[in-house]
């Protein structure tokens, strides 16, 4: 007869399968692992991952939604120990950047994923969201202060891009390591300046 799994056995199998998950995903793509392959990275039987998740996908979203909490919590935290408005703005450029290169593969499967019937996993959909919230927080208080004008909205999608194209880059191997990090301020100044208001 199986032990009956305590709601901290549950917990802890999940961690250690999402973790296998997200490494495997990351190196090979979603489509190329097996429930099997993750079976054995953590040397169970092939069945025993369904015990805690329903299929693969339902393992992906379950990384995802774990990575852009991990991801938003980095951000949130950067932007409510810093002081005025473009010190909160330059601490969550820096933990954007931080958060992608510790954890590259996290970062890729948040971003470089589109993952099907992502609408059926609200717990996912809240996390991007938290995640997606959090480049614009930092903008609201620039606007606030004077400092940009616009949009806050459209103008966090423009640092997103911009932070999102250079850490691309040197994660695909593109430009040389720690390169993103010089390339991100030099893209953040000129959209700066072009967002100013006028006579600012």
């Amino acid at each position: 007869m199986p032990r009956v799994l305590s709601d901290s056995d549950v917990a802890d199998f999940r961690e250690r399968l999402c973790e296998a998950a997200e490494r495997l995903f990351a190196e090979h793509g979603p489509d190329a692992v097996t429930m099997r392959q993750l079976a054995s990275e953590l040397g169970v039987s092939p069945m025993t991952p369904y015990r805690y998740f329903k299929d693969k996908e339902d393992i992906l979203a379950a990384v995802r939604t774990n990575g852009f909490n991990r991801f938003a919590q980095a951000l949130e935290t950067a932007y409510a120990a810093a002081g005025g408005a473009r010190a909160k703005g330059a601490a969550v450029g820096e933990a954007y950047l931080n958060f992608a290169f510790e954890h590259p593969h996290t970062y890729k499967l948040m971003f470089d994923l589109n993952q099907p019937h992502e609408a059926d996993y609200p717990e996912l959909v809240a996390a991007g969201k938290r995640a997606r919230q959090t480049q614009t927080q930092y903008v609201k208080a620039l606007v606030s202060d004077g400092v940009l004008e616009g949009d806050a909205d459209e103008i966090g999608a423009l640092f997103w891009a911009a932070a999102h194209g250079a850490i691309g880059l040197e994660l695909a191997g593109k430009i040389p390591p720690g390169a993103a990090r010089k390339l991100h301020r030099t893209l953040n100044h000129a959209l700066a300046r072009g967002l100013r208001p006028e006579g600012a």
